[in-house]
């Protein structure tokens, strides 16, 4: 068996551009940075992909975690402040694996629609991992196709990461070779959003190919960012 975990940390800049109340509760940076680097080190999964890892949050994680192996994509498209100067002191925007055991990464690719979104496909001995975020417009259906065609016929693959879209439309879009878990009834949405937002609160998920998902929850971040962390077991 194989756990696994995915977590959009929220970049700074996207948190104050867009999503104020967390940059409000975490006026600091560095210790929103630090915290996020010791909630990874604490976890014991033997897959984790983070979306949004900042250069400042990268070096956090190289230090935090130096006995994992670390991969990580860096998007040609740097975010830019909207409102304020950040305090980043390294504003660029990566895709990160880490994994317990030595991984190979095959993969690094932004997708050709979009700069700042893309995929991260990392070998281990278990399986085929490809991280990914997804961009949430019209956008996302050739990038599913894309992602669908990074997994290794044959081999369990596992692919996780914020999708900006509910289960059924990324399950739609990967076809019938891709198992995308349902989450129970009553877990914790995986993007809290207000009421008033019609958007999907449900858009990270973990897929599998030649494998079976057997055990998926989310778990409370503490407004750390914007997302919840989703965990599954895959078989």
């Amino acid at each position: 068996m194989v756990s696994a975990v995915t977590w959009n940390v929220l970049h700074r800049v996207h948190a104050e551009n867009w999503y104020r109340d967390v940059a409000n509760r975490w006026p600091d940076e560095p210790h929103r940075i630090a915290a996020i680097a010791r909630q990874v080190a604490r976890r014991t999964e033997e897959v984790i992909a983070l979306q949004e890892v900042s250069g400042d949050q990268l070096a956090a994680l190289r230090s935090a975690v130096p006995d994992r192996t670390l991969h990580a994509l860096r998007y040609p498209r740097v975010p830019r402040s909207r409102r304020i100067e950040s305090a980043l002191r390294d504003r660029a925007e990566y895709l990160v694996v880490l994994t317990t055991g030595p991984s190979r990464e095959v993969v690094a690719e932004p997708f050709a629609s979009d700069p700042g979104k893309g995929a991260l496909v990392v070998h281990t001995d278990a399986a085929v991992v490809i991280a990914t975020h997804v961009t949430g417009n019209f956008h996302r259906t050739r990038q599913l196709a894309r992602l669908a065609e990074l997994a290794t016929p044959g081999r369990r693959t596992i692919l996780l990461g914020d999708f900006n879209a509910d289960r059924a439309t990324v399950a739609a879009a990967l076809g019938p070779a891709f198992t995308v878990a349902d989450l129970p009834p009553t877990a914790l949405p995986t993007h809290p959003r207000t009421s008033a937002d019609p958007k999907s609160q449900y858009v990270d998920h973990i897929a599998v190919r030649h494998g079976t998902i057997r055990e998926i929850t989310v778990e409370n971040t503490h407004g750390l960012s914007d997302h919840n962390l989703v965990r599954a077991t895959v078989d």
